[in-house]
């Protein structure tokens, strides 16, 4: 199997590793990373199977996504490592952490708790399939045409990153979108009832989130012992972009404590 396409920052043995959500990319992560990277971490932008320029395969589960995971530190040679996944990233690295806990140093997880998730990315999804490049030659196309199904502007120019050219004339998507939409229902699902991870851990929401409630406290406890959660005012699921810095100091001063 091949290994995850990724994009470093920084030198050194500080390694921490960013997974980003569905249909996202590492990419989306740059301006956090190279702050991190001037302060002594070595950043990994991890592009997910499936996502960005990684791989592309019919499989698509949790536990695949952690062992790609474990053999992207094996390939570059990275014994343990600092955790940080968001939303579908996040479901990734606690999964990870729960088969793989001798590799984390410490995990955190960006607005999304361990419980099941119902299916709700269907018309950004039916959006994207009927995507049709021999039709369509321009990003400012393919937004007109993704507007019928995607209102809001932020979502769409978040999708519309996956386009890219192919060659000068034509233009495709980054994303497997056939494997991603019939996975829809698995992205969210749950930690097996089982696992945990027993070192330190960091949950982050968004104050205008509602993707992990009051009554999911006691579900992160039970398989994260030793975690705290922390809110982020002024932002939605997309915590990171809607309020960068208080999102960057919690997860510093967490870390450096």
């Amino acid at each position: 199997m091949p290994v995850l396409h990724s994009i470093q920052f920084g030198e050194g043995d500080r390694h921490l590793l960013v997974l980003h959500g569905f249909l996202g990319m590492g990419d989306n992560w740059k301006t956090h990373a190279k702050v991190w990277a001037e302060k002594g971490w070595k950043v990994h932008l991890i592009d997910q199977r499936n996502h960005g320029r990684s791989f592309w395969s019919d499989e698509f589960s949790y536990s695949l996504m952690a062992t790609d995971l474990a053999d992207y530190m094996e390939f570059h040679h990275i014994q343990k490592a600092t955790l940080l996944g968001h939303s579908m990233g996040g479901k990734v690295v606690m999964n990870f952490a729960c088969q793989f806990p001798d590799k984390v140093i410490r995990l955190i997880v960006a607005d999304i708790a361990p419980k099941a998730y119902s299916p709700h990315h269907q018309q950004i999804l039916n959006g994207l399939k009927s995507l049709d490049f021999s039709q369509i030659n321009s990003r400012n196309e393919a937004d007109l045409f993704l507007k019928k199904y995607v209102q809001d502007e932020g979502t769409r120019q978040f999708l519309l990153k996956n386009v890219y050219r192919v060659t000068p004339t034509q233009l495709g998507l980054r994303l497997n979108i056939k494997v991603l939409a019939e996975a829809n229902e698995l992205i969210g699902k749950s930690l097996n009832k089982n696992d945990q991870y027993q070192g330190p851990t960091l949950f982050l929401k968004g104050a205008n989130s509602g993707y992990i409630l009051e009554h999911d406290i006691l579900t992160i406890q039970h398989h994260f012992p030793i975690s705290e959660v922390i809110e982020i005012p002024d932002a939605g699921h997309w915590l990171h972009a809607e309020n960068p810095l208080v999102f960057r100091i919690a997860i510093e001063n967490w870390w450096n404590n």
